[in-house]
């Protein structure tokens, strides 16, 4: 889950919550959208292989 910052950067979030803190865990902050959706991509295959 991608949500752009005030800042203008953009943040990838995990989509399940943190049972410990109840909040979404901060998977990286990233200069460009499309640097986020890469990054979202990578932590998906790495989860699976």
């Amino acid at each position: 889950m991608i949500r752009k910052l005030a800042s203008g950067e953009y943040r990838l979030y995990s989509r399940k919550t943190d049972p410990k803190t109840g909040k979404r865990r901060n998977l990286g902050t990233f200069d460009s959208r499309a640097q986020a959706q890469q990054h979202e991509r990578e932590v998906q295959y790495f989860k699976r292989h």
